[in-house]
């Protein structure tokens, strides 16, 4: 990358970046008993201890240090955790970023960072409802960073560490930094949407929708699986016990399921077909 590329600051990056999920996985649960074991079973997969490995990960991903872990799996469902994480470059007071090119996957791997102040942190939300039979199991996930690493370097961890049939992001930057010549940034790399960063087989996999806010670094992109299997979202039964004619009721509630929570709004089935 040419010299002039590199922009050298005035003390360090003062940028903060955010990246925010809602991530939803869909379960077909009929009876009361088969909506308690699905519940159950999230409460497993993703106690509060799993959630730390995770978002340990995540600080590993983004070069982080691991300053503090509050955790905690709650009566009768769901779990949080927040790590509070800090890097620092002792080398220098004064930090040179690099415009990164807007292209798949993760941020460069040479850069500075000044992580203090910044936090990662999960919210788990399993539910249920005997009408249609349709679970849903929804994780939150904040990660936010000082400095000029991004949280879109965990991006595709994030994604690939939750069964995701629905994945809403939001990635903001906000503030300003200074150069030597007391010239603003208000952001240190190139982007145009969230799906700049996202992995080919990702991409490959769901259907992306993007409703971003350029002038003002907000960006915000949907994503809705494309191809699934009815066998996969069964809990407690195989679709081999089940008729044609239940199998496409089922399908269609999920589906249904899965529209809904994509556009954020109640949908007649006629408008899922």
């Amino acid at each position: 990358m040419a010299q002039s590329d590199k922009v050298k600051l005035y003390g360090f990056n003062n940028l903060t970046k955010s990246l925010s999920f809602n991530i939803y996985d869909i379960c077909y649960a009929n009876t009361s008993e088969q909506r308690q074991a699905y519940i159950d079973y999230i409460d497993e997969a993703y106690n509060a201890e799993r959630l730390t490995q995770i978002l340990t990960g995540v600080a590993d991903i983004i070069g982080a240090t691991v300053l503090n872990v509050a955790r905690e799996d709650y009566d009768p469902q769901g779990a949080s955790v927040t790590l509070l994480i800090a890097e620092h470059d002792e080398e220098s007071d004064q930090e040179t970023y690099v415009r990164a090119p807007a292209s798949p996957g993760p941020l460069p791997e040479s850069v500075a960072a000044h992580l203090d102040k910044s936090h990662v942190t999960v919210h788990t939300y399993p539910e249920s409802h005997p009408y249609r039979g349709v679970s849903t199991f929804r994780a939150d996930i904040d990660v936010a960073t000082c400095g000029v690493i991004s949280p879109l370097k965990a991006l595709n961890y994030l994604i690939h560490s939750f069964d995701s049939d629905i994945v809403t992001m939001d990635y903001r930057v906000r503030g300003f930094t200074r150069d030597v010549e007391g010239r603003k940034h208000f952001i240190d790399h190139e982007i145009n949407s969230i799906q700049n960063y996202l992995s080919a087989d990702t991409l490959d996999h769901y259907h992306t929708i993007d409703v971003n806010v350029l002038q003002e670094n907000i960006f915000h992109t949907k994503m809705l699986l494309k191809d699934w299997d009815i066998d996969d979202y069964l809990f407690g039964e195989s679709s081999a016990d089940l008729d044609e004619d239940h199998k496409e009721t089922i399908r269609q509630q999920l589906h249904r399921e899965m529209m809904e929570i994509f556009y954020g709004r109640n949908l007649s089935l006629e408008q899922t077909v």
